[in-house]
């Protein structure tokens, strides 16, 4: 198995259009353009159907790096997966985080398991086809491909499946209904859901954690005993088809940087967080990041929503009934507190609507770290 090196940077972003920290990345000589695999960035849109702000950053983003790689925008949104997540409620604070990919001769860890990562797309999905079992199937097909891609060959070395997934309009439905098909709702935001549970249950199916033969198009939405303890799904009106990152441990890899998660309970689980820390080497005092470690944390991935019972630890909450503010809003405000305040650090990547990923109400959190003593 040919061995790959592996870089991670996360930087800031002023504005949704912000290129400036991943270019100087590239300028500087940090990492190389023609090795970017994926950009995941939270911006500071609402998360919502109408959040241009998705984007408008893959814009700006691809056309940046496509300037560096003398090639069309369209061509490296070909080969570079870009997952825009908006929303950065609360102490959330916009970000970009890199992953490069170069492959290497070597392994030169010692049979270690270090951070791999695996990149893969779908074909385009037609209207009728979001958030079915169609979605699931296709969907696992892809994070199949990802896992070879990154030479993970176990599924319990997979931490963290993020996939940014298509959602329906009022166009796309249009389109539909003059084909003489039907949609999974009528309802553009429910769509989001939709797609989220559908491409989180693929990631189920690939890795064994469900079995395609439980899943129909009347569970899913329905049955949340049905989940995936490291999908993280993010829909978006910027794309029609699944761009897939996934990232395990492979001795296939030469990056200093391990990766471990866990699978928040609720909300407010804090003690998932640490789980996770723990499992990436982060030594922890008095619950939070020991100073020494603060700057092995490369970044804390982490899924968020309002518990569908209507409780949290058996006191009701209010953020479904909401009219104001959308649900998943005030989900990943509260989360991305939780976390912050655990890693002392506000920019982190907390994406919110966990339909199947994670128990109801809780979901997956990852944290990707420096191996210790490793520059």
């Amino acid at each position: 198995m040919p061995g790959q090196k592996i870089s991670v940077n996360r930087v800031p972003m002023a504005h949704p259009a912000d290129a400036s920290a991943l270019m100087s990345l590239v300028d500087s000589g940090q990492i190389e353009a023609e090795d970017i695999v994926a950009v995941l960035c939270k911006t500071e849109g609402n998360g919502c159907v109408n959040d241009f702000t998705r984007g408008y950053a893959t814009f700006a983003l691809s056309q940046a790096i496509a300037e560096r790689l003398g090639v069309s925008a369209e061509k490296t949104r070909d080969r570079v997966a870009f997952v825009m997540s908006g929303g950065t409620e609360g102490v959330l604070s916009p970000h970009a985080t890199v992953f490069t990919k170069r492959g290497v001769a070597e392994i030169a860890v010692n049979g270690e398991k270090r951070l791999a990562i695996g990149v893969a797309f779908t074909r385009d999905f037609l209207p009728e086809e979001l958030g079915r079992t169609v979605m699931v199937t296709e969907t696992a097909e892809a994070v199949r491909r990802a896992m070879d891609d990154a030479g993970i060959e176990d599924a319990a070395d997979v931490h963290f499946v993020q996939i940014k997934t298509p959602l329906l309009t009022a166009e796309r439905m249009a389109d539909a209904e003059c084909r003489g098909q039907t949609v999974a709702t009528d309802d553009t935001y429910k769509s989001m859901g939709y797609a989220r549970g559908a491409s989180a249950l693929g990631v189920a199916v690939a890795l064994g954690e469900v079995s395609l033969d439980s899943i129909s198009d009347e569970r899913l939405l329905s049955d949340w005993s049905l989940y995936s303890s490291v999908a993280s799904t993010s829909a978006g009106i910027e794309l029609l088809h699944n761009e897939i990152i996934l990232m395990g441990n492979s001795t296939s890899a030469t990056s200093p940087y391990v990766i471990g998660h866990s699978v928040m309970q609720d909300a407010v689980d804090g003690a998932a967080v640490r789980a996770a820390l723990r499992q990436a080497g982060i030594e922890l005092e008095d619950g939070q990041v020991a100073a020494e470690d603060v700057d092995r944390v490369v970044n804390v991935l982490g899924k968020a929503e309002a518990d569908p019972s209507g409780s949290v630890r058996g006191r009701r909450h209010t953020m479904l009934d909401d009219s104001d503010i959308n649900s998943t809003r005030h989900a990943r405000g509260v989360v991305g507190g939780v976390i912050a305040a655990v890693v002392g650090d506000p920019m982190v990547y907390v994406s919110g609507g966990a339909e199947h990923q994670g128990p109801a109400g809780g979901g997956p959190v990852a944290v990707i770290a420096r191996v210790k003593d490793e520059n």
